[in-house]
């Protein structure tokens, strides 16, 4: 009588179980959409993602980022393979820590179409660069704080094809398998991840030079990028030293 007993709790716990899993990976994919859209301001598409149970991991597969509307092609960008292992005690105190992310983008499609516009002009990060571009010189005030933390990011970068339709419906192609493996530290906001990906798969590219693409203007950027996030976590860190000084002084 007891194990009958049992058994409908049984069958609560299990339903309540995958319910929570379901609900989780819904809720990360939901914030995994946001924060991609916010880098590259464009559509996104997401074949499945997996958060784990027992462990602060996350996995995502056939991840695409599209192409603007009215451009031939459907995708910018193809990732098979996004891998993320977060600190889920930073998360639930509203702090982005993660502590390995590896990334395995397969290709980048950079498409020049019938009228000479250039996707890539479409990507956010592009966008600003352009902007701090035409703005007078002067030294940037230093973000307050990084809005997010990659300890470990492990970079792989396959294919950049070209594909120039100026001279018609059948576009010129060129093919260019760049084969990036590289690993960084420390990257710490969006704005400075979507800049790294992006010119280091340009740099072994003529790209640039066939589109007339600013790759220098976007690589200065992240040069800024890097320097305001250093002396962001710089002040940070004498702050925090400021105030643990003053709680032992008494002050």
């Amino acid at each position: 009588m007891k194990k009958r007993s049992l058994q409908p709790l049984i069958g609560i716990a299990l339903i309540v179980l995958v319910a929570s899993v379901l609900a989780k990976d819904l809720i990360a994919k939901a914030v995994v959409t946001s924060g991609v859209r916010s880098m590259t301001g464009l559509k996104l598409g997401i074949g499945s993602l997996h958060v784990g149970v027992l462990r602060s991991a996350l996995g995502i597969r056939q991840l695409t980022v599209h192409n603007p509307s009215g451009f031939p092609d459907r995708y910018m960008v193809e990732l098979p393979e996004i891998y993320v292992d977060y600190d889920l005690g930073a998360l639930l105190g509203r702090r982005v820590h993660l502590e390995e992310v590896r990334i395995h983008l397969k290709q980048l499609t950079v498409v020049k179409d019938a009228q000479g516009r250039l996707n890539l002009d479409s990507l956010k990060v592009v966008r600003e660069s352009k902007q701090q571009a035409e703005k007078p010189a002067a030294k940037p005030a230093p973000q307050p704080a990084p809005q997010i933390q990659i300890d470990r990011l492990h970079l792989r970068v396959g294919t950049v094809v070209y594909k120039d339709y100026t001279a018609g419906a059948t576009p010129t192609v060129q093919e260019f398998p760049v084969n990036i493996d590289e690993r960084y530290e420390h990257i710490t906001s969006p704005q400075v991840l979507a800049s790294l990906i992006l010119s280091r798969a340009l740099m072994k590219t003529t790209v640039a030079r066939l589109t007339g693409f600013d790759l220098k203007g976007l690589q200065a950027q992240l040069t800024t990028q890097l320097e305001q996030a250093t002396s962001a976590a710089a002040q940070e860190a004498i702050g925090a030293a400021n105030k643990a000084m003053k709680k032992i002084l008494g002050q």
